[in-house]
């Protein structure tokens, strides 16, 4: 499912995207023996083939620094150059994009930074064609993607908060921080509700190194709304460029709970347990079909034939009698939801601990794929969290929002236990190192 924020928060994570560090390497020049490679773009009167690779060179590295230091703006005119020059390079086009987007913040007219954020989209697009498939790529094409149709976001409905946002907007993507801080802390003042401001603000003294102010502002807009996933994930950024691993992890976990079906927050939760040596675990219960009710269908284990029995009796009463009806009264036709997954794989779950219990079969049914995470699952209480990270379709998800408001604890619970491994422990030095 598509990462979602409400209005102004998808602006709040483009620029937070963009700032963030992403490095970018400098592109060799074409051969000077393949003139043709260069493009359309005209050389230099007089210029030998060697001396245009050289100063193509040259940009290619200076851009890349400037890019690396966070200097977007000053960047853009000469990735624009390059991207002219090397019309193939999708590395360079998600650089480019990525600086279109925080030039677009310095833009007065909203139509034409609009035009330039769906510039920016376009060239993603392109990159990813070419097989661009970057963390920065996938994630400003996703938020790019979303959109509306002009490519012009608002803060706010009052004129006020507006100007003051778009002001900081302008003045943070000039690198002019203090003068941004005093806009969004007008905004916030003037809106005291206003979660894009203090994330604005905290993002800023990140930016700037201030990392104990940058926390308590990541903090403070937490509290304003702990269901929007960028404070946590650009707080655990920021912690992680730290070496707070521990506490970068267990923001990322409040990241997932806040928006679960976000692909970004994901992306962020696999690249912080590359970064720590491990992998996040694939947490799955396959459910096997009924012997030829499909073409190719495996028989389940007789073993485990009781098990899935249980299951699908409580499946089949949701489908082909009226509790779906009695339960969701408001609905008028009917869908997948958590409870009848939950409680279907409960009653399996019942079932299994019951025969397990045979000194005779037992544990050979335990020994059976899916059977000992079944279990642990029951027993932990977190099945249901299970169901809706796991088999979050589109008619389960329906009833996340809900389930959160009342049981959040559970849902960080079971991505600590079951999905995001501890970071491992380090190595005991060697003797004599």
């Amino acid at each position: 499912m598509r990462c979602t924020h409400h209005r102004g928060y998808l602006l709040v994570a483009l620029l937070a995207l963009c700032a963030a560090p992403h490095r970018l390497a400098a592109q060799a020049a074409p051969a000077a023996s393949n003139p043709s490679a260069v493009g359309q773009a005209a050389p230099d009167a007089g210029a030998s083939a060697a001396d245009q690779a050289a100063a193509d060179r040259a940009r290619s590295e200076r851009a890349a620094e400037l890019f690396n230091q966070g200097k977007r703006l000053e960047a853009l005119p000469l990735l624009e150059q390059l991207v002219k020059v090397h019309p193939g390079e999708a590395q360079m086009m998600v650089a480019l994009a990525a600086c279109l987007v925080e030039h677009a913040a310095t833009v007065p007219d909203p139509d034409v930074a609009g035009r330039e954020r769906l510039r920016a989209r376009d060239l993603l697009h392109r990159a990813r064609d070419l097989g661009n498939t970057s963390t920065l790529a996938m994630n400003l094409s996703e938020l790019l993607d979303g959109l509306p149709a002009g490519g012009t976001i608002r803060f706010s409905d009052d004129a006020a908060v507006e100007a003051a946002m778009r002001a900081g907007e302008a003045a943070f993507s000039r690198r002019n921080f203090a003068i941004a801080i005093r806009s969004y802390s007008r905004a916030l003042e003037l809106d005291p509700r206003n979660y894009t401001a203090a994330l604005f603000i905290a993002n800023t003294y990140d930016k700037e190194g201030e990392l104990r102010r940058g926390a308590e502002w990541y903090e403070r807009a937490i509290r304003l709304d702990p269901n929007v996933e960028t404070a946590y994930r650009y707080y655990a950024d920021m912690l992680a460029r730290e070496g707070k691993m521990a506490n970068a992890r267990t923001l990322l976990i409040h990241a997932a709970v806040a928006e679960p079906y976000s692909r970004i927050v994901w992306r962020e939760l696999r690249a912080w347990a590359t970064l720590n040596g491990t992998r996040l675990n694939e947490v799955f219960i396959a459910v096997p079909v009924l012997q030829n009710s499909q073409p190719g269908s495996v028989p389940e284990p007789p073993q485990m034939s009781a098990v899935w029995r249980a299951y699908r009796r409580v499946s089949e009463s949701w489908h082909n009698g009226n509790e779906f009806k009695s339960r969701f009264p408001e609905e008028k036709s009917y869908r997948h939801s958590l409870p009848e997954e939950a409680e279907a794989l409960a009653a399996a779950a019942k079932q299994l601990k019951s025969a397990a219990g045979d000194p005779n079969s037992g544990q050979a049914l335990l020994d059976q794929p899916n059977a000992g995470l079944l279990l642990r699952l029951y027993d932990a209480g977190l099945i249901e969290p299970y169901v809706l990270f796991s088999l979050g379709d589109r008619g389960i998800a329906r009833d996340y929002v809900g389930y959160r408001a009342q049981h959040r604890d559970k849902l960080e619970q079971y991505l600590d236990r079951f999905v995001v491994p501890r970071s491992p422990a380090p190595r005991p030095a060697s003797p004599g190192a």
